[in-house]
């Protein structure tokens, strides 16, 4: 099981290069079920608002209804928040992705922001990286 960051998904979503086609090339392997992956549950909040202010409601809802048939939910509650803040980083955002990461039993985070992911308890790596490694 691996965790999948928010800026892996926004890649497909804007179709941001040059990240897309290895975020993409992920997200189609999750699909295609070869990987299980779960999102942290923010994720789905934050895509929810950024994609129903930039398109529409009806846009957002399918995207919420897809994300939900492909990928699992990382619970972020009380503990994860507490964790996180243990982790003591300058982004929070981040350290609420490792926790969930970390108590979802992930065995990855897959992300573009490796650098911010250093002191993780979960180790994180690219869309390449991720890529190599299943081949």
């Amino acid at each position: 099981m691996i965790l999948v960051d928010l800026n892996i998904v926004l890649d497909v979503i804007q179709k941001s290069e040059p990240h897309y086609s290895a975020s993409a090339a992920v997200l189609d392997r999750i699909v295609r079920r070869q990987v299980d992956a779960s999102l942290p549950a923010h994720v789905f909040t934050t895509l929810h608002y950024v994609v129903e202010k930039y398109q529409s409601t009806s846009a957002a809802q399918r995207l919420v209804d897809w994300l939900l048939t492909h990928f699992g939910v990382a619970p972020v509650g009380r503990e994860e928040l507490i964790r996180a803040r243990a982790l003591g980083w300058d982004d929070f955002e981040d350290a609420v992705v490792a926790a969930a990461a970390e108590s979802n039993g992930s065995s990855l985070i897959v992300t573009r922001n490796v650098r911010d992911f250093a002191g993780s308890p979960v180790a994180a790596v690219t869309p390449e990286e991720f890529l190599v490694g299943l081949d």
